[in-house]
């Protein structure tokens, strides 16, 4: 599913067996975060409010300018390169 790294696996022949096993395949995977104890994972809109000190903003926007960038291009770029760290480092711990 688009925006879901859990693997969901279905198949079928038809577009109805297509259908039918894509939502017993969706609601398995329901069933396995529930017994699991664990939130299904959403597709993310990409859109998130945050909420900063006003001295932080004003050198968030001095860089993204400095850097010829919007402060959401900016913030996209360090927020993908702090995450892709943050991952590595996790994954490698």
């Amino acid at each position: 599913m688009l925006g879901v790294d859990d693997r969901i696996s279905f198949h079928g022949e038809t577009v109805d067996e297509l259908t039918r096993d894509f939502h017993a395949a969706v609601d398995h995977y329901l069933d396995d975060c529930a017994r699991a104890g664990r939130a299904p994972q959403k597709p993310a809109s990409g859109k998130f409010m945050l909420r900063i000190d006003p001295e932080t903003h004003a050198r968030i926007a001095i860089a993204a300018a400095m850097a010829d960038e919007s402060v959401n291009q900016w913030s996209e770029h360090v927020l993908e390169r702090a995450a892709r760290e943050a991952l590595d480092n996790g994954a490698h711990a």
